[in-house]
């Protein structure tokens, strides 16, 4: 299978040859504090499904929205967080609890704030958020004023604590093309202006992405990246429209993608990142466990893997928590799982030397991590050679 020049580059300088032994023999765990610990992405995480509990309480208080429960854990338990429904279905009701509080401006700007913020203390330092503004004007609230909102958050906490955070915006697969299509002009409007991506979301089955190819179109002639949901809820045919019948840059999820060798193949020559999302996948039913999730096979195999959220309230978990259960549940080497972590830098909805950059410094700083995740001490700089006086003698260059 082909790799890419810079694939091999990066593996080649931060970990050297794979190793030819089994990754299970001699696999020791280390621990989470190690991820948390790396400079990570998110290019997977929906807006609607990452607040904080304590904020829908709040939110409900000041909006005086009806709630079902009054404390944290009854929030947590109203949206099913952490809980395997089975279904993809099941699992998406949980957004119209969320969705209730989620209808002004302020809502808006505070709960990506905070999703930044959280982000930003397990380390994150790019992360791409996705959402359907459509599903947020049922109070009347502009669709302008949505997007604005949502941007407003993320840019107040990059000037607060740095990290770098994006827009993907949504088109629903179960509402209709016509609103798709409303979703992507939307998406043309803010290219450039801190919407870097289109993507189509929602219930998967009997809504096939093709349907939506008149949105996928205005979205490829406007130059724009584009993600698609599929493979999670339907079989690797929902992959293969993506990919050939609307051109996705990325794909969503994509368990099933391991039914079609052909496909799959397909997709490690061409490059396309796989956005996993493994404790979700395992809530929704699209893999029986975390030990059965195809991701390492499909990194074995040379595909760009990246791991991702999801949804950090409904899927009860971190960036930092998913790689750690994929490094303990899969017995995947912790050189290994640097690799992944870098892929996300790589599959970044970036201008290409700003991608170039993030991956460089990434490699470095990744680098500093031995294969039992201890970071080695930075190298005290050399200290400058004194000014004697004597003619002849050294003098150190202005460094200013």
């Amino acid at each position: 299978m082909i790799q890419e020049k810079d694939d091999a580059l990066e593996r080649a300088s931060m970990d050297g040859a794979r190793p030819e032994a089994p990754e299970c023999a001699g696999f020791e765990a280390v621990p989470l504090s190690a991820f948390q610990a790396l400079p990570k992405t998110d290019l997977h995480v929906h807006l609607d499904g990452s607040l904080r509990p304590e904020t829908i309480l709040e939110l409900g208080k000041i909006q005086g929205v009806a709630l079902p429960a009054k404390t944290k854990e009854g929030i947590e338990q109203a949206v099913g967080a952490g809980v395997q429904f089975g279904s993809l279905v099941e699992y998406l009701r949980g957004f119209s609890l969320t969705l209730s509080v989620l209808q002004t401006e302020e809502a808006l700007e505070r709960v990506a704030f905070e999703l930044a913020e959280d982000a930003h203390r397990e380390n994150v330092r790019y992360m791409e958020v996705r959402y359907a503004p459509l599903l947020h004007t049922q109070k009347g609230l502009r669709l302008t004023r949505v997007v604005e909102a949502v941007l407003d958050g993320l840019r107040r906490a990059r000037e607060t604590y740095g990290i770098k955070s994006n827009v993907i915006i949504c088109g629903i697969r179960n509402i209709s093309p016509e609103s798709s299509y409303q979703m992507a002009e939307l998406c043309v409007a803010y290219k450039g202006r801190g919407v870097v991506g289109f993507d189509l979301a929602g219930a998967e089955a009997n809504f096939p992405a093709k349907d939506h190819i008149a949105a996928f179109k205005l979205i490829r002639d406007n130059n724009i990246n584009c993600t698609i949901h599929a493979g999670e809820a339907f079989g690797p045919e929902s992959i293969a429209q993506a990919l050939h019948d609307c051109g996705a840059h990325r794909i969503g999820h994509g368990c099933r993608l391991v039914e079609n060798g052909d496909l799959l193949h397909y997709v490690a020559d061409h490059r396309i990142p796989l956005e996993c999302c493994p404790s979700s996948n395992v809530q929704t039913g699209a893999v029986q466990s975390l030990e059965t999730h195809p991701l390492k096979l499909y990194f074995d195999l040379g595909l760009r893997v990246t791991i991702n959220t999801d949804n950090r309230l409904i899927t009860r978990t971190t960036v930092s928590d998913e790689l750690h259960r994929v490094h303990t549940a899969l017995k995947v080497p912790f050189g290994e799982m640097k690799l992944m972590v870098l892929a996300g830098f790589k599959s970044a909805f970036l201008p290409f030397h700003d991608r170039q950059a993030a991956v460089r410094k990434a490699s470095q700083e990744l680098a500093l991590f031995d294969d039992r995740g201890v970071r080695a001490a930075p190298k005290a700089a050399p200290s400058p050679p004194e000014f004697t006086g004597v003619s002849g003698s050294s003098f150190p260059h202005a460094t200013n």
